[in-house]
C-alpha cells in the first residue's frame, strides 16, 4: 500500500526528475522555491540500445570526443587505493522516531497513541537505552552491533524549513542557500577531481542527483552498470566483440587527415566504453546474496564497479520507497525500511567478500523528519532526522544524543543536536582529507564529528 504523500513531495520528485533527465531547464515552480542544484547544467549523452538506456554525461560541454575518450579510459587503469563515498537518499522525510523508537521516553505513548512501536518488539539500541530499533531496520541493526554503523539521532539545522523541495535541497547543496547551483560533491569533484573523467561522480539512476551538480568537471548518470551495451543491427553472438574491438584498432591508428582522424577518434572512444564498462554487462556476479529489487542491484552493480576499476569517487543513489507519510504509515514503512536496510546489509557483506570494505564508506539521509505527534495513521513534517555513516573504517559511535521528547522545538518538532553541514565537513576532511573551507560554506564555523576510524 502507498502511503499518502503531500502534493509537495510529489511536486518535488517530478520538477527534479525533470530537469535532471530531460535537460530542458526547471519547469514552472512555486515563487521562493529553490532550483535544484545543476539547473540547466548541459549534457553529452551517449545512448546505447536505442532510446532504453544510456550513459548520460553532465557538466560536458567544453569535453571534446578525445577528452572523453581518455576519461573512459581511465576506468581500466582506475588507482586501486582510491576511497569512494556512497550517498544514499531516502526520500520524502523519514519518520526517525520509527527507525530508532522512543520506547523509554515517557511522552511517547502519548504522542503515538496507535503507531508507537512497543517494548520489546526490536532489539534495544546499545548507545541509548531509551531507543529500539525498528523490527524491519535488522541489516542496520547488525551492521551496528558489529561496529560499522555511526548513528545521528537527530541531525537537521537550526530554523527547519519543513518543505520537501527546500529542505532536500539544503541537503543537497550543503548550506542554507536557496539560491546555490551545485551539489556539495559536485563541488567537491570540482576541487579535487578530474576534467576529463565523468565515473568520477556517478548517479545509478535514470536523472542526475543534484547533489553531484558540478559546476565545470564531468558526471554522469546510468540507469544501472550492468545495462549498458553497444549494439549494432544485424550482427549478433560474439560477433559484436569481435566488431567493436577490429574498429577500435583501426581508431587508434594515425592520420594526417583531419576528417579521418576525427572518425578514427570516434572509433576509439566506442571501443573505450565498451572495454571500460563491457565486463559489467549481461549481468553481475557477486560472492553474497542480495535481495529483490532496484536498489539492491544497483548497488550490487556499484560494488562490482569500485573492484573493477571504475574511477569512482562519489556515488549518489535513491533509496526504495517513499517516507512522506501523512497516513497509512504502518501499511508501507515496515517494507521500505527493510528493503533499504537489507539493501544496506548486503552491500556491505559485499565489499567485504570482495576485499575492497575499507575503501568505500556510505552515508544515508533524509530531508528531515517526522513530527513527534501523530496525525491520524500518519505523521507530518517535522524537523531533525536520523542519518548514518555505514563502513568498515567507520568509527561507529553515535553522534549527538537523542534530545527527548519533553524539550521539543517551538513547532513541536524533535530539536536536532547534530548539523548536516559539520557532517559533510567531517566527511571530506576525514574520509577524502582535503580541507572543508572551499567546499562548505562557512565550514569553519561548525564543529567536526568523528566518523572515521
Amino acid at each position: 500500500m502507498t502511503p499518502n504523500c503531500c502534493k509537495g513531495f510529489t511536486r518535488t520528485e517530478m520538477l527534479r526528475h525533470g530537469v535532471a533527465e530531460a535537460g530542458r531547464g526547471l519547469p514552472r515552480i512555486e515563487p521562493g522555491m529553490p532550483a535544484p542544484a545543476g539547473t540547466g547544467l548541459t549534457r553529452r549523452s551517449l545512448m546505447v540500445r536505442g532510446f532504453a538506456s544510456g550513459l548520460a554525461v553532465y557538466g560536458a560541454s567544453k569535453l571534446g570526443l578525445g577528452a572523453l575518450e581518455e576519461g573512459i579510459a581511465e576506468a581500466a587503469t582506475g588507482s586501486p587505493s582510491s576511497r569512494v563515498l556512497v550517498s544514499v537518499f531516502m526520500a520524502g522525510g523519514v519518520d526517525s522516531l520509527s527507525v530508532l523508537a522512543p520506547v523509554g521516553d515517557s511522552r511517547y505513548a502519548s504522542l503515538r497513541p496507535t503507531l508507537r512501536l512497543l517494548p520489546g518488539e526490536g532489539p534495544t539500541f546499545s548507545e541509548d537505552a531509551r531507543l529500539m530499533w525498528h523490527p524491519s531496520a535488522s541489516g542496520l541493526r547488525t551492521l551496528h552491533g558489529e561496529g560499522k554503523v555511526g548513528v545521528l539521532p537527530a541531525v537537521g539545522y537550526a530554523s527547519p524549513d519543513q518543505s520537501h523541495f527546500t529542505s532536500q535541497h539544503y541537503w543537497e547543496v550543503g548550506a542554507l542557500d536557496p539560491g546555490a547551483q551545485y551539489g556539495w560533491m559536485g563541488r567537491f569533484l570540482d576541487q579535487h577531481g578530474s576534467p576529463t573523467n565523468p565515473l568520477q561522480g556517478l548517479s545509478v539512476g535514470w536523472s542526475l542527483s543534484p547533489a553531484l551538480a558540478p559546476s565545470r568537471n564531468p558526471v554522469a548518470a546510468v540507469s544501472r552498470l550492468d545495462d549498458y551495451r553497444l549494439s549494432a543491427p544485424g550482427v549478433h553472438d560474439d560477433m559484436d566483440d569481435l566488431m567493436y574491438a577490429a574498429i577500435g584498432t583501426l581508431g587508434r591508428l594515425p592520420s594526417e587527415d583531419a576528417h579521418r582522424q576525427r572518425a578514427r577518434s570516434v572509433a576509439g572512444q566506442v571501443d573505450g566504453i565498451r572495454a571500460a564498462l563491457g565486463p559489467f554487462q549481461g549481468g553481475i556476479s557477486a560472492p553474497v546474496s542480495y535481495p529483490s529489487g532496484t536498489f539492491a542491484s544497483r548497488l550490487k552493480g556499484v560494488a562490482a564497479g569500485i573492484q573493477g576499476g571504475l574511477p569512482l569517487r562519489c556515488v549518489a543513489i535513491e533509496a526504495p520507497g517513499g517516507y512522506d507519510t501523512h497516513s497509512g504509515q504502518l501499511e508501507s514503512f515496515g517494507d521500505d525500511l527493510k528493503a533499504t536496510s537489507d539493501g544496506l546489509l548486503a552491500f556491505q557483506r559485499d565489499l567485504e567478500a570482495r576485499g575492497i570494505a575499507d575503501r568505500v564508506l556510505t552515508l544515508v539521509w533524509s530531508e528531515f523528519g517526522r513530527r513527534p505527534q501523530q496525525n491520524g495513521t500518519g505523521t507530518d513534517h517535522g524537523a531533525a532526522g536520523v542519518g548514518f555513516v555505514i563502513g568498515s573504517q567507520a568509527k561507529g559511535r553515535m553522534v549527538g544524543e537523542f534530545p527527548g521528547l519533553s524539550t521539543l522545538d517551538a513547532q513541536g518538532n524533535l530539536r536536532s543536536t547534530s548539523d548536516f553541514r559539520a557532517l559533510y565537513s567531517s566527511l571530506l576532511e576525514q574520509w577524502f582529507q582535503v580541507d572543508a573551507a572551499p567546499i562548505i560554506p562557512g565550514a569553519g564555523s561548525y564543529g567536526r564529528y568523528g566518523l572515521v576510524r
